[in-house]
């Protein structure tokens, strides 16, 4: 759990990252990287959540 945590907060970090990069740059490829990872790391945790409620319910 805690390793999740931790994974979840890095890459949203390096989201935010990105975002900070291509609003001091100006530069698009910032912005999609930061978008691709945040897609990501929201199906990431989708998956897990929903693994996380199968587990409950079985």
């Amino acid at each position: 759990m805690f390793l999740f945590r931790f994974l979840m907060f890095a890459l949203l970090g390096g989201a935010a990252l990105c975002f900070a990069f291509y609003l001091g740059t100006g530069r698009r490829h910032y912005l999609r990287w930061g978008l691709v990872i945040l897609k990501w790391t929201v199906i990431a945790a989708l998956a897990f959540f929903t693994v996380l409620i199968l587990s409950r319910i079985g």
